[in-house]
C-alpha cells in the first residue's frame, strides 16, 4: 500500500456515515469507517433495554425513508439480511371520542375515510405519488437545479408553506389532525415555514412503499449495510471515539458523520474564520424524551384503527399538537405533549416473548430539557388507551442528556441534527458552493447537519461521498 495508508476515512457509523463509507469502497477506494462506540449503527440500533427478550429500537424505529431512499434502494441489501415486515396500517391518528384517522397504503382508501375531504386530500397526494419516483433524488439533496423542474417546483411551493397554512385545505378534525401529527415530525412549532415538508414526504412514502419496520430491529438495517460494506473489501473499527485529527490513520480525505459542534472540537483549528464563524451559529433543535416499555399484553387503544397501525400519533386535535410544539420551542413542557407511538412487536414476534409485546414513544421537549416527562407521557397513552399503564412490566427512560450521551450527535436531545427551518434549510451547516466541503482541503461533513437532513435515507452521507470523489479522484458518479 502507498504512503498513505487509506484513500478515506469516514468518523460515525451512522446511516450516513455508512452511505458515505460503501459509495467510497464501491469506486474502488481503500476506505475505514471509524465508530466511537463498541457497536456500529448510530440512531440504527436496538437493545434489550427493560426485560431479557424484549427488543427496543434505541432511536429510529419506523422507516419510509430507508425502503424509500434511492440510494439505499441500489444496495443488495435483502441479501445481507435486512427483511422488512408492514404493519396493516401505517399510521394512525385517535381522538378523543375514540375513532381515528388513519394513514393507509392505499392512497384512495385513506382519502376516502376522510368524508368531506377526501377530494382534499386527493388533490394534495395524487401529483406528489405520481411526481415522487422523478424528483425523490432532488428532494433528497443539496439544492441545485431538479432533472425535472416543473414537477419539482410544484413540490417546493407546497413544501416551503407552513403546515398551519397547508392544514387550511382541510375541513374535518379528522384530516387536520392527521396532517398536524405528520408535519410535527419536523420538530418546530406548526406555523413554522417549511413545516409542511417533512408531512408531504411522509405521507407520499407511506402510498408509494409504506412505513416498514426491520425484522429483528433497526439495528438490522445498519448490520446489512455493514455486512455490505465488509463484503467490498472495507475495513471498520468499533470503540474508537475521535477527539483530535491527530488520532486518525493517514488518509487522503476524512468524512466526519458528526454534527458542527463535535467537529469544530475534533477539526476546528483547520478552518478558516468565516466557516468557524458559521459552524459555531449553527442551531440545534427540541429535544425528544423517550421511553421504552416491556407490555404484558397489546396497548388496548380505544380506536381499533389504532390496534392495527405501526405508528401511533398521540395529540388529538390539530389545535391541540400546535399547541404542544410551540410550548416546547419555547422552552416549555406541555402538559399534553404530542406522542409518537410506535409498537414494533405487533407485526414482528422477534421483538418480545410470546403474549408480550413492546412499545416505544417520545415526546418534543426544550432542547436539553431533563424533565422526567414519564407520568405525563403515559396519561397521554392511556388517554386513548385506558388500561395501559396496568400492562407496563417495566420501563427504560431517556431525557434529552442521556440521549446525546448515547449518541453525541443528538445535540441537547434533537435527533435531527440541528433545525431544519428556512433559515437552516439550504444552508446546513454553512452558506457554500456545497455544503459537504470544510474549509480544509480533504474534510468532509456528511451528516445529518448536511441536506437533506435527518432521517434514516443515507442522502446525506451519499452526496458528500459523491462530493469528495469528484475533488480527490476525478471519480464523477452520473446520479
Amino acid at each position: 500500500m502507498s504512503k498513505t495508508e487509506f484513500d478515506a476515512v469516514v468518523v460515525g457509523s451512522g446511516p450516513n456515515g455508512l452511505a458515505a463509507a460503501i459509495t467510497l469502497q464501491q469506486e474502488g477506494l481503500s476506505v475505514l469507517l471509524i465508530e466511537g462506540k463498541d457497536v456500529i449503527g448510530g440512531g440504527l440500533t436496538s437493545a434489550e433495554f427493560t426485560l431479557p427478550g424484549f427488543v427496543h429500537d434505541v432511536c429510529s424505529a419506523i422507516h419510509p425513508l430507508a425502503i424509500g431512499s434511492p440510494f439505499f434502494n441500489t444496495l443488495p441489501l435483502a441479501d445481507h439480511g435486512l427483511d422488512y415486515t408492514f404493519p396493516d396500517l401505517a399510521a394512525a391518528h385517535p381522538f378523543d371520542d375514540g375513532t381515528a384517522a388513519v394513514l393507509a397504503s392505499s392512497l384512495e382508501e385513506t382519502a376516502s375515510l376522510l368524508g368531506q375531504d377526501e377530494q382534499a386530500y386527493l388533490d394534495l397526494f395524487k401529483p406528489l405519488v405520481r411526481d415522487w419516483p422523478d424528483i425523490a433524488a432532488d428532494v433528497l439533496g443539496p439544492l441545485h437545479f431538479p432533472k425535472h423542474p416543473i414537477a419539482m417546483a410544484k413540490f417546493g411551493l407546497k413544501a416551503l408553506t407552513s403546515s398551519t397554512y397547508l392544514a387550511k385545505r382541510f375541513k374535518t378534525r379528522a384530516a387536520k389532525g392527521l396532517w398536524a401529527g405528520m408535519a410535527a415530525h419536523s420538530i418546530q412549532p406548526l406555523t413554522n415555514l417549511t413545516t409542511s415538508a417533512i408531512g408531504l414526504v411522509l405521507m407520499t412514502a407511506a402510498h408509494l412503499k409504506g412505513w416498514p419496520i426491520p425484522v429483528g430491529g433497526s439495528k438490522e438495517i445498519a448490520n446489512a449495510l455493514s455486512s455490505y460494506f465488509i463484503s467490498l473489501g472495507g475495513r471498520i473499527e468499533t470503540g474508537r471515539y475521535i477527539k483530535s485529527l491527530t488520532e486518525l490513520p493517514s488518509a487522503k480525505i476524512v468524512l466526519f458523520d458528526v454534527t458542527p459542534k463535535q467537529l469544530l472540537q475534533i477539526a476546528g483549528h483547520k478552518f478558516s474564520s468565516i466557516y468557524k464563524w458559521q459552524l459555531e451559529r449553527y442551531r440545534y433543535g427540541m429535544g425528544v424524551f423517550k421511553i421504552d416499555w416491556a407490555l404484558d399484553g397489546p396497548i388496548p387503544f380505544t380506536a381499533p384503527e389504532a390496534r392495527k397501525a405501526g405508528t401511533v400519533h398521540i395529540g388529538n386535535t390539530l389545535e391541540e399538537i400546535q399547541l404542544s410544539e410551540q410550548l416546547s420551542w419555547q422552552g416549555k413542557h406541555a402538559e399534553k405533549p404530542f406522542v409518537l407511538l410506535a409498537q414494533q412487536s405487533l407485526f414482528d414476534d422477534t421483538r418480545a416473548p410470546e403474549g408480550k409485546h413492546t412499545a416505544w414513544a417520545y415526546c418534543h421537549v426544550p432542547n436539553g430539557s431533563v424533565k422526567d416527562m414519564t407520568a405525563i407521557i403515559e396519561q397521554q397513552v392511556e388517554r386513548f388507551a385506558p388500561g395501559f399503564r396496568d400492562l407496563i412490566l417495566a420501563r427504560h427512560i431517556m431525557n434529552t442528556a442521556q440521549v446525546e450521551e448515547y449518541n453525541s450527535n443528538y445535540i441537547g436531545g434533537d435527533i435531527n441534527g440541528g433545525v431544519i427551518d428556512i433559515g437552516q434549510i439550504f444552508t446546513r451547516p454553512a452558506l457554500r458552493s456545497s455544503p459537504y466541503r470544510t474549509s480544509a482541503k480533504g474534510l468532509y461533513i456528511c451528516s445529518s447537519s448536511t441536506p437533506p437532513g435527518g432521517g434514516v435515507h443515507g442522502m446525506c452521507g451519499y452526496h458528500a461521498a459523491k462530493t469528495a470523489l469528484k475533488d480527490h479522484f476525478s471519480i464523477v458518479l452520473k446520479n
